[in-house]
């Protein structure tokens, strides 16, 4: 046993600063060899003392990472990789209970017993070592520490629940992803730690939680070897684990290393559990708390004096048995198992016959299987890689650049990502190895920058799938009680702290629809405290906003610009509704009443330009009496009114009421009393917007489009609908009503005592077929009666005079009797023929073709009119009453007396047109003119 300098054991739970103290030891020497179990917590240590001493004196070894500089003094390694005999001053071990580990216990069972320093030794670790080594290391110091920080049990919390600044341990990988998933929906998301992470990784998720960007750790029970976190509590989802041959319960001890974690210097911390695991007993939780466990009775070993002369005897001494009753022989470790399998081989048993090449075997076999795939399927590779340097002296650069090659690829999922960081760290620890390579500083790098490249990207595949960072963001800031800030963008979205959290319309919030339910109340509770300085800065421009920038939809809607803000309700009177504002209630009283105001200040205006003349007949002050009272009705009906209904009201008003009426824009036509002004596209489309509001109708209807005389009259329209709009209805269309009364007029001023036809212009005033017309004035009353007859023909006197100038003419003007013949030789090609034609087959002249066609009779349609009510006690409209002294009475109108005699209702005929209107543009029809001067 080496008994070199001093060597002291610092023995005690977790938090009590024992690797502090071990950095600060060694950095009190020229020289020093650390040993850790991680090579994470190897890197964390080498940053720190780094950092403190400079680049160039410190070295990084692990089975992976080498960086050794020219000048090295102080060595930071895994346990396993420790350079051993280079005379260091000091040395210390950590975690040294893993003595005891099953799989790894054998190498620090070594070092417990073979590596010290030349002035100190220090053995880090839990109390329950002290026995053991006080057994096998003489003259050992012991130091005992206690907690910096309290350590208490609290019971079991749902994972919902769970506080910020915990550490959720799983023991599994798919247990470890569904718990960072469940938490990514819940709390924002999580950073994810297991052992099987590159540092590279590793050291961006711990960044994600220790930044704060994430209030959730999940990670594997690799956090309690020495990871320095800030953790506030510490929850096992499970109480045992899979140690690769079989599920066992935690031991008291190892859930204490773990719960450990929580608390840091004088912080206290935290325990419990969560999920499906079970509370923890009463005498574990004591345990666990007053660290108080059973001392450890043995010790893993394997005997380190090897023997290499053959791979039989290799394998003998690897399994020779301790000597002592603290050490145990453990069961087979992975090389050993992988040097059996190997040994099996007929050619390797050909290679391996001189002690070099049984000692290059075993430096092969203890390549890590990273890939933790199958014994068999490891052993293959090493056997490949054994082939190559037995027969080369060393790996060809061809066949570790296809290797590598198969793996540089970054796309992929979590799985894929992680498998082709396990197969690089096997490359990375052969290009590690010496004389295996010819050029090893260029695979050193290589295979380095491969594995960063994976680790980058596999940390962001990690931070896609288990961190939501809108969520966690808003958390952060909202716990910090920090304002937030907030910014909307032309198209509405809003933004908090960087991140998309909704759309802002109008003065309404909407959240982002992409957001889970468990997401819901932290974005809504983040962004309506952030908008709330947007709400009152939005209120502002709108209530200074002009009015060409609001406007009202057929719906009774108000918008502004193209957000809802608002809508219209019924008031007290037609020309008055009120508005209902569309505000957030977060927003605040102040925004509100801002915007409700602003509305309706809008609407009254409104209101007061496209209905003025309605408004300033209703406040007229000089009508009195009757007139009066028809102004309400006019009020009422929003300027429009049919005559039917208020027929008496308008008998009774007298000349010097209607007159005071017309003052005021009011029109009594035929069948409605309105105001022209109002007919306007603007006016109607509010007065139906009013109309239903009055009406308390869900869906309101459009209005018809500008321009159209007559629209189709529809099935289900509302009764009122038509008048609202503008137009009378008249069986299956409506025309117009400024037309209607145009029509009527035209009615009246025709002699219709035997019933009438259309003219010209009463088609073009409907813009409607004969037809048409004739179905449009069945529905306002009239039968009509169809019929044919012969068009009336016209005599053509003088063709040639009249002649277009398609017809050849001479330069002296003749009559049709002196008009030449015209030769066949002159006959004039026709659409560009340029054979000539004879005259034989000459087509017809527009003269022959003038005279032609005025003998051929031709027959034309024609509808007569009458005056039809079909309801009982229906009267004629006034363009068919009796013209003439005195008032018409009302009722069936009377006939006229012929011969002495009553002959029922009169009718009425219009009289024949005396000629056709012929266009003089028409070549055809100047030849009917020049025909019709010449008879």
């Amino acid at each position: 046993m080496p008994s070199k300098g001093r060597v002291e054991a610092i023995l005690g739970p977790t938090n009590t600063g024992k690797t502090h103290y071990a950095i600060e030891r060694m950095l009190a020497y020229p020289t020093g060899v650390i040993g850790l179990p991680l090579r994470l917590l190897a890197r964390e240590v080498y940053d720190k003392i780094k950092a403190i001493r400079g680049p160039s004196v410190v070295a990084l070894v692990t089975g992976e990472e080498r960086i050794v500089p020219d000048r090295a003094k102080y060595w930071v390694c895994t346990v396993e990789a420790m350079p051993v005999g280079i005379g260091a001053d000091f040395v210390a071990i950590d975690e040294i209970q893993l003595c005891a580990d099953p799989e790894r216990g054998h190498v620090f069972t070594d070092r417990l017993l073979n590596a010290r320093g030349q002035h100190e030794t220090l053995f880090l670790g839990a109390g329950t070592m002290r026995s053991a080594i006080a057994s096998q290391v003489p003259g050992v110091q012991f130091q005992s520490r206690e907690r910096m920080s309290e350590l208490v049990y609290a019971g079991p919390k749902k994972i919902s629940r769970m506080p910020g600044r915990s550490a959720i341990v799983g023991f599994s990988v798919d247990n470890v992803y569904a718990i960072a998933e469940l938490l990514r929906r819940q709390k924002g998301g999580a950073a994810v730690v297991m052992g099987a992470l590159s540092p590279r990784t590793r050291n961006a998720q711990v960044d994600l939680y220790q930044n704060g960007d994430v209030d959730y750790l999940v990670a594997t029970d690799a956090i309690g070897m020495g990871l320095n976190l800030d953790i506030k509590h510490v929850a096992f989802s499970a109480l045992s684990k899979f140690d690769g041959r079989r599920m066992r319960p935690l031991q008291p001890n190892e859930l204490a290393q773990i719960a450990g974690r929580a608390g840091r210097h004088t912080q206290h911390g935290s325990f419990g559990v969560t999920g499906e695991a079970p509370t923890l007993p009463d005498e574990v939780v004591e345990a666990i708390i007053d660290n108080r466990f059973t001392p450890i009775k043995k010790m893993q070993w394997r005997n380190s004096v090897l023997e290499f002369g053959t791979v039989d005897r290799l394998i003998g001494s690897l399994e020779r048995p301790p000597q002592d009753e603290w050490l145990s022989r453990g069961r087979d470790a992975d090389d050993l198992i992988a040097l059996k399998t190997l040994a099996a081989s007929p050619d390797i048993q050909a290679r391996s016959t001189n002690p070099n090449a049984v000692r290059l075997l075993w430096d092969v076999c203890r390549i890590p299987d990273f890939r933790g795939i199958s014994h068999a399927e490891h052993a293959n590779m090493l056997q490949g890689i054994y082939e190559h340097l037995s027969e080369l002296g060393r790996i060809p650069d061809d066949w570790l650049a296809r290797q590598v090659k198969r793996i540089d690829r970054v796309e992929g999922d979590i799985d894929t990502l992680s498998k082709r960081l396990a197969f690089i760290r096997t490359w990375t620890y052969v290009a590690q190895r010496k004389g295996w390579l010819d050029d090893e500083s260029h695979w050193r790098e290589r295979t380095r920058a491969v594995e960063d490249r994976l680790s980058d990207a596999l940390h962001e595949r990690l931070t896609q799938r288990f961190v939501d960072r809108r969520t966690s963001v808003l958390l952060r800031r909202l716990k910090q009680k920090e304002s937030l800030v907030a910014e909307v963008n032309d198209k509405g979205e809003v933004t908090v702290e960087g991140q998309f959290v909704g759309r802002l319309d109008g003065f309404r919030f909407s959240q982002d629809k992409a957001a889970t339910a468990d997401e819901a109340k932290t974005l809504r509770q983040a962004s309506l405290q952030a908008l709330a300085p947007e709400y009152h800065l939005r209120s502002d421009r709108f209530y200074n906003a002009p009015d060409t920038e609001i406007d009202f939809t057929d719906q009774g809607g108000l918008m502004w610009g193209n957000n809802a803000v608002g809508k219209l309700v019924a008031g007290p009177e037609p020309l008055k509704p009120q508005v209902v504002a569309f505000v957030d209630e977060e927003a605040g009283p102040d925004v509100v009443q801002k915007v409700q105001r602003r509305l309706q200040h809008f609407i009254d205006r409104k209101i007061a330009a496209l209905f003025e003349p309605l408004l300033g007949l209703s406040r007229d002050e000089a009508l009195t009496g009757l007139a009066r009272g028809f102004a309400f009705r006019m009020l009422e009906g929003h300027g429009i009114i049919p005559r039917d209904q208020v027929a008496d009201d308008v008998r009774a008003l007298d000349q010097d009421a209607r007159s005071a009426l017309r003052k005021h824009g009011v029109r009594f036509g035929q069948f409605t009393i309105f105001m022209p002004l109002l007919l306007k596209p603007a006016p109607t489309r509010l007065r139906l917007v009013l109309w239903a509001l009055q009406k308390g109708l869900d869906d309101f209807p459009e209005a018809p489009p500008p321009g159209l005389v007559t629209v189709p009259t529809g099935k289900d329209t509302q009764d009122g609908y038509h008048t609202m709009s503008g137009y009378r209805a008249a069986g299956e269309r409506a025309i117009r009503i400024d037309m209607l009364e145009r029509l009527a007029d035209l009615l009246r001023v025709q002699d219709t005592r035997g019933g009438f036809e259309a003219t010209p212009d009463m088609l073009s005033i409907t813009g409607m077929t004969l037809e048409q017309f004739a179905e449009l004035m069945q529905g306002l009353g009239y039968a009509a009666e169809r019929g044919e007859r012969e068009k009336q023909r016209v005599e053509v006197k003088d063709a040639a005079t009249e002649a277009s100038a398609d017809v050849p003419t001479t330069e002296e003007t003749t009559t049709e009797e002196q008009a030449p013949e015209v030769p066949a030789d002159d006959a004039r090609p026709q659409d560009g023929d340029t054979a000539q034609t004879d005259v034989s087959e000459a087509k017809e002249t527009p003269v022959e073709a003038a005279q032609t066609a005025a003998t051929e009779p031709q027959i034309e349609v024609f509808y007569t009119f009458k005056w039809a009510p079909k309801r009982r006690g229906g009267g004629r409209p006034a363009s068919q009453q009796r013209q003439g002294k005195g008032k018409p009475k009302s009722g069936k109108p009377k006939g006229k007396r012929q011969g002495g005699k009553q002959d029922g209702p009169r009718t009425f005929s219009s009289k024949p047109k005396k000629e056709d209107k012929i266009d003089p543009d028409n070549p055809f029809a100047a030849a009917l003119m020049g025909l019709r001067d010449k008879g």
